[in-house]
């Protein structure tokens, strides 16, 4: 166990050096760095905003049951079943059928799948019937409808949300799911919380319709950014699903900001033929139910570009480009909590971190100098290296350093030194019994390799266990706590007992003592 060939001890200090480079890559900017990795600080360290979100599948479902009134009329009609009176209600759509019985047949029979297009996979509902009085039917969405809606919307939301986040360049930003309707959002170091809030807080529903010129049957009447109110079509043209890019711009005419669209092949088609078919006539550009701008339509626009103009500012141009990019979202989104943490709350969390950190290595210092002389120097140095191993390793994954992380670390001297300890107290037993002190030592450590090991593998099982069922900062302290297991084991029994072998091979017998 001491003896150590040329290689081993090459491949020994060449794993400690380039991971503690990784290291000193926190102390320098990323101007002057080469390789541009650190570890970031965690939003209770470095200050930043907490949003907690919910989504509002209210609309969806709505939106849902709408699209349902169709496909019902005609599968009504196909039967031979008269029916009358089709309204829609927030949730639900009645409608009046002459035969109730013969209506439940059919919308539960498995050959037309009406009220459930999943029941072959699920053999589960998507809708549900209801029969009221005087042969009124009732469809509304079953629990297990409801369910598949709303984890599309919040997964569908969770993505779009995170685009929004990643495109304002937000580093390190933790977005999880809370619960059945609750996203999660951390921004370490976030100076501008009420950007991030505007951009959660639209669904970004784009739409181009035409202004009608009469108040006919099937308009919206919609104000426009001047305060124009204009008659909008119900009609949709085209959608902002078939955006494939937007980008801020300035108009080289009157020198204002505007966004360049890029459709994709078919939305091309349709705006093309849309303005083929109403040059003249003005176009609503309405994002979210307000018109963002309606110019009149020049010339035919088939080459799939085109520009949205209005009274906007470029940092208003750029984030509703932004809003295009990403997509919509599926519902709209309510903050239900909001925190703001500041920097120098964040910063008093470092200090007293920090401190506890100083004071407790101090101690571990000087305790083990004390009980085992120079062999407790070897630990001092050892435990030093795993700290530095340790933040390199998080700088290489460019992990994110919380309260807990911090935490993390300081048991994790705590566990360095303990390892230690073990391996002396074993080696004293040894050389009470053992003429040579080589030997001793030898043996001392090939003994108390198990009960170290197994002293740090329980720690770190419960450290995975940590990591795979918690959540922010609990997985932080995991992180830090199982890494610094690993640095801890090559550093008690690689470096350390390496720089062991050097004195008690380089000592005489008899003039080795612990």
């Amino acid at each position: 166990m001491l003896n150590f060939s040329k290689i081993n001890i090459f491949f020994i200090y060449s794993i400690f050096l380039f991971v503690s480079l990784f290291s000193i890559l926190n102390f320098q900017s990323n101007e002057k760095s080469f390789i541009k990795k650190k570890v970031n600080l965690g939003l209770d360290l470095q200050g930043g905003s907490y949003l907690l979100l919910e989504i509002n599948s209210d609309p969806l479902i709505k939106e849902k049951i709408q699209s349902k009134v169709i496909p019902l009329k005609k599968l009504l009609k196909d039967n031979e079943l008269n029916y009358s009176n089709f309204e829609i209600s927030e949730k639900k759509l009645t409608f009046f059928v002459d035969n109730t019985d013969k209506l439940e047949l059919l919308l539960f029979s498995k050959k037309d799948n009406f009220l459930n297009p999943y029941i072959d996979k699920y053999n589960s509902f998507e809708l549900d019937l209801k029969i009221l009085e005087n042969n009124k039917a009732e469809v509304i969405f079953s629990k297990f409808g409801l369910l598949t809606i709303n984890n599309s919307a919040l997964k569908q939301s969770i993505e779009i949300v995170r685009r929004r986040i990643d495109d304002v360049g937000t580093k390190e930003p933790t977005i999880l799911q809370r619960g059945d309707k609750r996203i999660l959002v951390e921004l370490p170091g976030l100076k501008d919380p009420e950007r991030i809030k505007s951009l959660l807080g639209k669904t970004a529903q784009l739409n181009f319709r035409l202004v009608s010129e009469n108040e006919e049957f099937g308009i919206d009447k919609l104000t426009s950014e001047d305060g124009e109110e204009l008659n909008i079509s119900k009609r949709i043209i085209m959608s902002g699903e078939n955006l494939i890019d937007a980008q801020p711009n300035f108009n080289n005419q009157s020198n204002q900001p505007t966004v360049s669209f890029t459709l994709d092949r078919l939305g091309a088609q349709k705006f093309g033929r849309a303005t083929s078919d109403n040059v003249g006539k003005r176009l609503a550009i309405v994002l979210d139910g307000k018109i963002v701008s309606a110019p009149s339509i020049n010339e035919p626009i088939t080459s799939g570009n085109g520009m949205i103009s209005g009274n906007f500012s470029f940092q208003e141009a750029t984030d509703l480009a932004l809003l295009l990019r990403s997509g919509a979202l599926p519902t709209p989104l309510d903050i239900v909590e909001e925190r703001t943490v500041g920097p120098d709350l964040g910063e008093d969390s470092i200090n007293s971190g920090i401190t506890s950190l100083i004071i407790g290595f101090i101690l571990v210092i000087l305790f083990m100098i004390y009980k085992y002389k120079i062999f407790g120097l070897i630990a001092n140095i050892a435990l030093i290296a795993n700290l530095i191993m340790l933040i390199g390793v998080l700088t290489i994954l460019e992990a994110t350093l919380t309260l807990p992380g911090i935490a993390g670390i300081i048991l994790t001297v705590g566990m360095a030194v303990d390892a230690n300890v073990l391996i002396f107290e074993r080696i004293k037993e040894e050389l009470k019994t053992e003429k040579s002190p080589i030997h001793a030592f030898d043996i001392g450590y090939t003994k108390a390799k198990i009960t170290v090991l197994d002293a740090n593998i329980t720690t770190l099982i419960a450290a995975v266990i940590l990591f795979a069922f918690g959540s922010g900062p609990v997985k932080g302290f995991a992180i830090t706590l199982g890494i610094g297991i690993v640095t801890t084991l090559f550093s008690a029994y690689f470096l350390a007992r390496h720089l062991t072998s050097v004195i008690v091979l380089n000592k005489k017998e008899g003039e080795v003592s612990l």
